[in-house]
């Protein structure tokens, strides 16, 4: 793994913070504020902390509105577009998943554009189906609906192979649907191992880890495995208690979690073909630019823990199933004295 990963940060982490109890955000300031605007306050206060940005297509980040934000970025690159259906209340039965026609026709038409836009562009792109889904039982017609969803992220996927670029895709357990389609990582797998099938392979997973804290995945093994398979696309750091997406800066909860997937990504050499370390943040009420540059700042210590690590001691221990010698080789790298 390269020294320092390149980073990227999904440029809504400086909007108004909207939830639904406080519509008009607990920063409506910043709720006000252009793409561009956010990302020239980003350039400022990040500098060289960011290498790259994120963007929703088309509500952050479209044709209308490129050169204007490539001015703001100052020769920083935008690494990813991810799709944003969830955002549009069109959609909130469904889009790419919808039994009505019409309505999956106008979402697949504006992911399309999303792919077609992010290859002209050179980005990769994200999707994460959070709108398709279900909120009763009785609701759906299960089987067709999968097959509608995959439908649409393969034709998503071919688009961005014709450009050269990858499709990431995103899982998350609940909301806004509360039963999302795609809601951990094995069913993300069969969304893949589908489409290989079908010979579509530019398509890999995105790691949020908020997300996988709130399936209970654990974060190390999961990358482990997924690194194992080639399917290590793309990171969105974060942290969070665990029951809603809070999407608080790194490290803050699940330290030692953290720890351990910085020495997974190590192992997989995570970053050595351009991989990111992308930050999906959402701070409510922190100084937003303070709480990304925070989050930075810790998850270069957390790397640099993992970077003590005695790499081979540890592969010993575990052999062993040793728990108590790998705890003591992370206290050792943490700086504690012995026996602490």
């Amino acid at each position: 793994m390269p020294d320092r990963l390149k980073t990227s940060l999904g440029i809504w982490a400086l909007g108004g913070m909207v939830t639904r109890f406080v519509p008009v955000g607990y920063q409506p300031e910043h709720g006000r504020e252009s793409t561009a605007e956010k990302v020239r306050r980003a350039v400022d206060g990040l500098g060289d902390l960011m290498d790259d940005y994120e963007f929703h297509y088309p509500h952050e980040l479209s044709r209308d509105n490129l050169d204007e934000v490539r001015a703001a970025l100052r020769g920083h690159g935008i690494y990813a577009v991810a799709g944003a259906l969830h955002l549009d209340p069109r959609f909130g039965k469904g889009g790419l998943s919808s039994p009505d026609d019409a309505t999956r026709a106008a979402a697949l038409d504006i992911t399309l554009d999303a792919a077609r836009f992010a290859g002209e562009i050179e980005a990769e792109m994200i999707i994460w189906p959070g709108i398709e889904g279900y909120n009763y039982p009785f609701q759906t017609p299960y089987a067709e609906s999968w097959a509608r969803l995959i439908d649409g992220l393969g034709q998503a996927a071919t688009v961005l192979a014709e450009s050269g670029r990858k499709l990431f895709l995103e899982h998350k357990n609940s909301e806004p649907a509360m039963k999302i389609f795609m809601r951990n990582i094995g069913m993300t797998l069969h969304v893949i191992h589908t489409l290989r099938a079908q010979g579509i392979d530019n398509v890999s997973v995105n790691m949020d880890w908020q997300h996988l804290i709130m399936n209970g995945e654990h974060l190390p093994e999961y990358a482990a495995l997924l690194a194992a398979e080639g399917l290590l696309g793309h990171q969105h750091a974060n942290s969070g208690w665990g029951t809603f997406d809070d999407d608080n800066m790194v490290g803050a909860t699940a330290f030692m979690e953290t720890v351990e997937l910085a020495l997974e990504l190590r192992r997989a050499d995570y970053g050595a073909k351009g991989e990111r370390l992308g930050f999906d943040l959402y701070p409510y009420t922190e100084d937003q630019v303070a709480a990304v540059r925070r989050s930075v700042e810790q998850w270069h210590f957390i790397d640099s823990v993992a970077q003590r690590i005695d790499g081979d001691a540890l592969r010993a221990a575990q052999q062993r199933k040793d728990a108590v010698a790998a705890y003591e080789l992370v206290y050792a790298a943490l700086g504690a004295p012995a026996g602490a």
